[in-house]
């Protein structure tokens, strides 16, 4: 995406979980763990799922239960939500019918009464995306055909312009946070592998993972797996705090990511590899940047 492109996209702000209930439940974040993230890529990522096939309680990407479209799609934006009608019923905010947004979660009954039995994401223009059990797949549907079925929507995220300030402040704190984490563990010798449950060791995406996790920001375990959340941006766009993912060398055609690290800022990036462990390497102009494959904002 573009830096035009981006300023004509709303920016929204949204409340992270730091931990997860049992039964699929996602905990209120605190304030300090927003992010930016745009509902109208939320709404264009729901619409390319429509022809994939419906599936009881599958994740993707082929094929999808009722919750768990939504919970693939937030998560492409780095968004982790529950898994289950019942917890997504309760996530977020409650809104109504008139007052609907993209990336709103619209539930439904059979007779529109009770407890949802299925659900779908609304994508404007008066259209909602869900996995249909009885059409075998995801569909796009007009919201009106299931007006009478409708029980409720909530709102994982909020665009209300007057937070867009507050958000980008925040988020800049939250990048100081994910370096300063990771500062506390210079030094710390590299171990490819390494476990994710010590901080003894570190491999680059381990290191990435803890040091985003205690800034209240869950990450995926290995380094091509966290290249597929958060939002992608262009070199020229780099702000501190964004995951670099980077290819072997500079002269492998292949673009296969073996290499992630985080920007810090000054034509830094923070990481760890080989001998140094975790270290601070100049990025500009070095053979880092010659072998990086994309960049990703999770903040």
């Amino acid at each position: 995406m573009t830096k035009r492109d981006w300023v004509k996209k709303s920016t929204v702000a949204v409340l992270l979980s730091t931990s997860l209930l049992m039964g699929g439940h996602i905990d209120y974040a605190s304030a300090a763990t927003t992010k930016s993230v745009s509902v109208t890529e939320v709404a264009k990522d729901a619409k390319q799922l429509v022809g994939k096939a419906y599936k009881f309680q599958a994740n993707g990407p082929n094929s999808f239960g009722s919750a768990n479209l939504a919970t693939y799609v937030y998560k492409q934006s780095g968004i982790k939500i529950g898994d289950t009608i019942s917890a997504l019923y309760k996530t977020g905010t409650k809104v109504t019918q008139k007052n609907l947004q993209d990336g709103d979660l619209v539930f439904f009954s059979s007779n529109g009464k009770g407890s949802p039995t299925f659900m779908g994401i609304y994508v404007g223009s008066g259209k909602f995306v869900y996995s249909s059990q009885g059409e075998g797949g995801v569909v796009l549907k007009a919201f009106s055909d299931f007006e009478k079925k409708f029980v409720g929507a909530r709102r994982v995220v909020d665009n209300s312009s007057d937070k867009s300030s507050n958000s980008s402040q925040t988020s800049s704190s939250t990048a100081n946070k994910v370096i300063a984490n990771g500062e506390k563990y210079m030094g710390t010798k590299y171990k490819f592998g390494s476990s994710s449950s010590t901080t003894k060791t570190f491999d680059c995406s381990s290191f990435t993972q803890r040091v985003f996790k205690e800034a209240g920001i869950t990450l995926p375990r290995d380094s091509r797996q966290q290249s597929t959340v958060g939002k992608t941006v262009a070199k020229k766009d780099l702000q501190k705090g964004d995951l670099i993912f980077m290819k072997s060398s500079a002269k492998n055609a292949s673009d296969r990511i073996t290499h992630v690290a985080i920007y810090a800022g000054n034509g830094k990036i923070l990481h760890t590899y080989g001998s140094p462990g975790v270290t601070y390497s100049k990025f500009d102009g070095t053979n880092w940047e010659k072998r990086v494959v994309k960049i990703k904002r999770v903040i």
